[in-house]
């Protein structure tokens, strides 16, 4: 078995930010291990621009984002195995890898946690109806489209109102599609609303919120999807159906943290994130272990994933560098009070962090305080609070608390 101070899991925009802020921060002993062929994740896909605004003050496709990070990386000539999956990390951070070579295992001090997420699938939203082609998860579609060149269909109505479904809408129409509606089972949309300007009002394509898929049609090919209104708790009101005469219907209904491999080294896990429950230097339960990017919490931008994954690289090469390490102990951070999660869900006293968290509602005009007990830590002021976008606050925990709170307010 070799040894290595750091190995990182994902060389997608998480893995490649951890892996060149790490080797900044000194712990230039570094196995970066990714399962495609190119480094770069599901950037290599991203076309379109509208990144790296907040990370590059400019707007980048999601390509020359990534290669931004991939040139850092080779510059410090970090080692990289590609086309190589791990199948196991333990709770004393084992890690094992296989590829073409073989099997092989890897004592590591320290483990970065950055595989992504995954779309959700058909299975999982119980639509009642046949099994024809022409269904496909709206990533699938833009690979198809982008990378494989390759048209899914002509005639289109996209269920779930996600960044991917947005993006895709209008991407489905430049290349001549006719795309029918967006439809989104909740009242509010989970995109970003730059992309519900751009992506659908610019190009007229309608969004029926409360509007859910019911039942499709078709036996070898999709022919069409009848789409109906759904009350308050979600389940469809008989009458009013709308039938679309379709040949494709993409699925945008949320993504998921890559987290089996998380589970399986034993580390605590939230049930509302879906990925691990971390301090404010993203370790995990387990010591040693850290998570970052849409593996952690699924993100909206990606100039936020880069900046918690230099997070998560730094405080890594922190760990495996220093003789001693934090004995503080953590406490918990809750949500309250229109807040539907926040990581990282513990600090510990004397932290300077930024939390991230989403609403669970639409509102106007509110304002999200973090307390310790009944002092205020931090106040902000939102016009807009949507669940689709992300938000964070700066606290400074003070010694001496035993839990943060953060809440909203009208």
């Amino acid at each position: 078995m070799t040894k290595r101070d750091i190995v990182i899991v994902g060389a997608g925009p998480a893995g490649l930010a951890a892996v060149v802020a790490a080797y900044d921060a000194g712990a230039t002993d570094i196995l970066l291990i990714e399962r495609d062929g190119k480094k770069g994740g599901i950037l290599k896909q991203c076309i379109h621009p509208g990144f790296g605004l907040h990370r590059f003050g400019c707007e980048l496709t999601g390509p020359e984002y990534a290669q931004r990070y991939i040139d850092e990386a080779e510059k410090r000539n970090i080692e990289t195995l590609t086309n190589t999956f791990v199948i196991d990390i333990t709770e004393d951070r084992v890690v094992t890898y296989q590829n073409g070579d073989g099997i092989f295992s890897v004592q590591a001090g320290a483990v970065i946690l950055a595989m992504g997420c995954r779309e959700r699938p058909r299975g999982a939203l119980n639509i009642p109806g046949t099994r024809p082609s022409g269904i496909f998860s709206a990533g699938t579609a833009q690979r198809l489209i982008n990378i494989e060149g390759y048209m899914p269909g002509k005639s289109v109505v996209i269920l779930g109102s996600g960044d991917i479904g947005l993006i895709m809408a209008r991407r489905l129409t430049l290349e001549g599609a006719k795309v029918h509606a967006v439809c989104e089972i909740m009242p509010y949309s989970g995109g970003l609303s730059r992309n519900i300007e751009q992506c659908l009002n610019d190009f007229g394509i309608p969004l029926l919120l409360s509007h859910t898929v019911t039942e499709i049609h078709g036996k070898e090919r999709l022919t069409g999807v009848t789409v109906s209104k759904v009350d308050e708790h979600r389940v469809p009101i008989k009458g009013t159906e709308i039938y679309f005469d379709c040949d494709t219907l993409l699925l945008s209904v949320g993504l998921i943290p890559e987290n089996e491999l998380t589970e399986k080294a034993g580390v605590v896990m939230d049930r509302v994130t879906g990925g691990a429950c971390v301090d404010a230097k993203r370790q995990t339960s387990v010591e040693g272990v850290f998570a970052c990017g849409n593996v952690l919490h699924v993100h909206d931008l990606v100039d936020f994933v880069s900046s918690e994954a230099e997070l998560a690289g730094r405080s890594a090469a922190e760990y495996v560098l220093s003789a001693q390490h934090c004995e503080r102990e953590a406490i918990p951070v809750k949500a309250e009070d229109g807040i539907r999660y926040t990581v990282p869900q513990k600090v510990r006293p004397g932290d300077e962090a930024e939390i991230y968290f989403r609403f669970s509602d639409v509102s106007r005009n509110v304002t999200v305080t973090a307390y310790a007990g009944d002092t205020a830590l931090a106040k902000k002021k939102v016009p807009r609070a949507a669940p689709g976008e992300m938000q964070k606050i700066k606290i400074k925990v003070p010694e001496g608390c035993g839990s943060v709170r953060i809440g909203m307010s009208k």
